[in-house]
């Protein structure tokens, strides 16, 4: 005889009849949205604008095989950052932690790899003690 815990016990039957046996219908799968789904917003997932407030619509209207011109700041936006800070013997760097911003961020400004927002802009006047010129408004 084998000891109660070695022993072993019959299969238990299950009775599949309440799932009504294999589902075999073809599951597609689709890239995209979800049909009915309409383009999002800017929490989302598509906006149409860049950080700069251009709209991207109107950069992928030119159909021209040229390379695709980017908005900078203005050769007088730069000058004046540059100016402003130099005449206050600020760095970079201070002018960024006066600013609560990084200092790549001033050193982009001041090379025209990046357009401020006049937000941003109105802070430095107000750090720097002087007008700088602002960006026009994007229609």
């Amino acid at each position: 005889r084998t000891p109660p815990h070695l022993a072993r016990e019959p299969p238990l039957q299950t009775n599949m009849s309440g799932f009504g046996g294999q589902d075999w219908e073809p599951v597609v799968l689709r890239k995209g949205p979800a049909p009915g789904s309409g383009p999002q917003g800017p929490k989302g997932g598509t906006s149409r604008m860049t950080s700069a407030g251009v709209d991207i619509r109107h950069l992928e209207d030119d159909d021209s095989d040229a390379p695709m011109k980017l908005p900078t700041a203005s050769l007088d936006l730069r000058i004046a950052i540059a100016q402003a800070r130099q005449a206050k013997n600020l760095s970079q760097k201070e002018l960024g932690a006066k600013l609560m911003i990084p200092a790549k961020t001033i050193q982009d400004y001041e090379a025209g790899k990046a357009i401020p927002n006049n937000g941003l802009i109105a802070k430095m006047e107000r750090a720097l003690g002087c007008k700088l010129p602002r960006v026009p408004k994007a229609k």
